[in-house]
């Protein structure tokens, strides 16, 4: 402990004395309890604050608690809502049963996958591409092969993402140790090159101004604002990372939400598959987000500076990493991609589609500047003037509608909101009264 000492020097300063108070010290070890002699890591000291959807998730939880008789209508988190098709669930009750009889049961599957469905989501999502089975690597969602691809590349890369994004990227950056310190005020970190994607600039970084990294983390369509790449944006960024000899990850998680001729996968772009590898996931398109499944590709024509095909590191992260994703999940992800349940799972985008038109027309009919919802299930909307978690707080209070925060996806995010289009439709239609009678 220390004490602010009266000492005076020859030069009148006021320095700091140690205080050794032993009893104070026994008493805070004694609250604290044990403690080991091993340091907390410093990446983890970086993270401002918690991951914002949990956080969001603690701020519903106390709403409940504050208005418990309030029928709060969540539109914040991006949680799928409608029943899954029955094909995929009799298929996953069918393997299920199946592993209590002899002949059904199986224990460990391939680490990168079944071949049934890494041929699957080869020939449903790439038929007109050249991307072929032992280039998709399964897996348990998107966002954990954001993880394993930042174990991939190491803490000596640098960074590019789109201002405002997933908020996993920069998460993972920090704690892997790619980003360096926080410069300043609005939480951006040192060594990330923020690339400001906003209404001004059609949603698409000026690659002209943009600082070379080794990495570019792309989402299209993006996670927040909903706004799907063209393929003349999306020509220039690969051209960008050519040019510039760097790798693109391309989160393609919502691309079944596309409405117009945007591409749905990076590898439509010639030349892409030099210099990309693509993420994808049954979480928002077969509602799996409690399931749990997703998909990497990886081309074989990716190399690193050194000549090395990137596919047989990526090979090599997955086999020491994880165990490959539950069969139970891949018999219900093959059973997506059939005829009848590629129907079926068209059907679920499409509801949650309509509850994104609705919203758009909520927010517009009001005199507010709306974006995404057409190629997406976010929709993007400015409140000019205003805090993105005053407008959070205002809209919670007085509606009992969990949103978020604009800001929460980086500094570009500021004055906006995310709203969710996932939600029974009822709840949707009773949100767009809610809001119209508030802001009317």
């Amino acid at each position: 402990m220390f004490k602010l000492s009266s000492l005076t020097m020859k030069s009148h300063e006021t320095i700091w004395q140690p205080l050794i108070v032993h009893g104070s010290m026994r008493a805070e070890k004694e609250r604290l309890g044990f403690r080991t002699k091993v340091p907390r890591s410093v990446n983890m000291e970086k993270l401002r604050n918690g991951y914002l959807f949990p956080e969001i998730s603690k701020l519903e939880l106390q709403h409940t608690e504050k208005y418990p008789d309030a029928k709060l209508i969540s539109l914040g988190i991006g949680d799928t809502t409608e029943p899954l098709p029955e094909i995929i669930t009799s298929s996953m009750a069918n393997y299920a049963h199946a592993l209590s009889t002899a002949d059904g049961y199986t224990g460990y599957g391939p680490e990168q996958g079944n071949k049934a469905l890494r041929e699957a989501i080869a020939k449903v999502f790439y038929k007109d591409l050249p991307v072929i089975n032992t280039e998709v690597f399964v897996s348990d969602g998107a966002q954990c092969d954001i993880t394993r691809l930042q174990l991939l590349l190491g803490s000596n890369v640098t960074i590019a993402v789109q201002d405002p994004s997933f908020p996993a990227y920069i998460d993972s950056s920090v704690i892997i140790g790619q980003a360096g310190e926080i410069k300043d005020e609005a939480g951006r970190y040192r060594s990330i090159e923020y690339m400001n994607c906003s209404p001004h600039n059609n949603f698409f970084p000026n690659l002209s101004t943009t600082s070379r990294a080794d990495i570019i983390f792309f989402c299209s369509p993006n996670n927040p604002t909903g706004h799907a790449a063209t393929r003349k944006q999306l020509e220039q960024l690969v051209e960008f990372a050519r040019q510039n000899g760097s790798i693109i990850i391309y989160d393609s998680a919502y691309s079944s939400y596309i409405r117009d001729d945007s591409p749905r996968s990076i590898y439509e772009i010639p030349g892409a598959r030099e210099v990309a590898i693509e993420i994808s996931s049954f979480s928002k398109f077969a509602g799996f987000t409690g399931i749990r499944l997703g998909w990497t590709v990886v081309p074989e024509e990716l190399l690193y500076s050194n000549g090395f095909p990137v596919i047989h590191d990526f090979n090599r992260i997955v086999c020491t990493c994880f165990n490959g994703a539950s069969n139970i999940a891949q018999a219900g992800g093959l059973a997506c991609l059939s005829p009848e349940g590629i129907q079926a799972v068209h059907s679920m985008v499409d509801y949650y589609m309509e509850n994104a038109k609705i919203l758009v027309e909520t927010f517009a009919s009001l005199g507010y500047q709306v974006y995404g919802g057409a190629n997406a299930p976010y929709v993007w909307v400015h409140f000019p003037g205003s805090s993105s978690w005053d407008v959070f707080t205002e809209i919670l209070e007085k509606t009992h509608i969990l949103t978020v925060p604009g800001s929460g996806f980086g500094p570009a995010g500021e004055g906006c909101l995310r709203i969710s289009a996932f939600g029974h439709r009822e709840c949707i239609r009773e949100a767009s009264r809610r809001l119209r009678t508030l802001f009317q």
